[in-house]
């Protein structure tokens, strides 16, 4: 008889233990990269919210060996070929251009991705002042990755080269 209570506290214990993963995971969205402007880039970008950061991960594919601008844009449609429908970067402080860690910068300019030997990156990344939702949300817009490294200083886009894949950003 003593058995049963033991399954029940087990069983409830288990229960909440579950709706803690579930509620410390909280929102996220994601995009899939779409290859764009001749490029064969792949991948996923995915996006949480986490200790009042935004945290974005991403697994890409076909890229040229070595860094790459990448940024969020200010519209969710990458229909044109060139991705040039993305519009310019996400911009809701309307400051210049400039390096993410800068006081002066645009919401969407993100540290640079890296590509290995093989053309794959795996990317990382913990921004202040995004958010999933609201006036800085990312959700609704979209992901880019350039040609070439963001210098974080030419206006008005870091001298990114062309636009090599889009992704739009969906909750999920």
């Amino acid at each position: 008889m003593l058995l049963r209570p033991a399954i029940a506290l087990s069983a409830l214990s288990i229960a909440v233990l579950s709706g803690c993963a579930t509620s410390m995971s909280g929102p996220s969205a994601s995009a899939e990269l779409l290859a764009r402007s001749g490029s064969m880039v792949s991948g996923t970008v995915n996006f949480s919210e986490t200790d009042g950061r935004l945290r974005i991960e991403a697994k890409v594919a076909g890229l040229t060996p070595g860094e790459h601008g990448f940024h969020v844009h200010e519209a969710g449609d990458c229909s044109a070929p060139d991705a040039s429908s993305a519009k310019g970067h996400f911009n809701p402080m309307s400051k210049a251009h400039g390096h993410h860690a800068s006081e002066e910068h645009h919401g969407g300019d993100m540290p640079n991705l890296i590509a290995s030997a093989q053309g794959e990156a795996k990317y990382t990344a913990e921004l202040r002042g995004l958010t999933l939702s609201g006036p800085t949300g990312v959700v609704g817009r979209s992901v880019v990755i350039h040609a070439d490294p963001d210098d974080y200083k030419s206006q008005p886009a870091g001298n990114s080269g062309k636009r090599i894949a889009c992704g739009v950003i969906a909750a999920r």
